[in-house]
């Protein structure tokens, strides 16, 4: 089935562009609620999937199940390292995981092997401001 490019798919994707982090369907369908688009959530829902689809956006499970969604920066192959409590993330080429896990699938006769690895942790101003925040208490 073809995928029409529709307003409301390009809108949707222009938000997903605007969010600085990963954002789940939800939360772009509020932000797109606020501007008055009358795109609805059911919407939101396929015009991501397609653009995951596509390889235009990245994926990824939250810790409690919800899939999130950010516009994807680098074409290809590629990882993220993202701070669990602002959200920022940055999209980073990790070598040393590509070997092992290549290398690891060898050594089990697997081939074809694919993967994904996410790093959560918490940024260079996050850990900061919590820093700063136990010198205070």
């Amino acid at each position: 089935m073809v995928e029409r490019n529709t307003w409301q798919r390009e809108r949707v994707r222009e938000a997903l562009g605007d969010s600085p982090g990963f954002v789940s369907a939800q939360a772009l369908h509020a932000h797109l609620r606020e501007e008055n688009t009358g795109i609805g959530l059911a919407t939101v829902y396929r015009a991501l999937a397609g653009l995951a689809a596509k390889g235009e956006a990245d994926s990824l499970q939250s810790p409690d199940g919800e899939n999130l969604y950010r516009a994807c920066e680098s074409p290809g192959h590629h990882h993220h390292l993202i701070c669990r409590s602002c959200g920022l993330t940055v999209e980073i080429a990790a070598t040393d995981v590509e070997t092992w896990a290549h290398a690891t699938a060898s050594q089990h006769g697997f081939t074809q092997a694919e993967h994904v690895v996410d790093i959560f942790g918490l940024c260079a101003a996050c850990t900061a401001a919590q820093a700063n925040e136990r010198a205070v208490d």
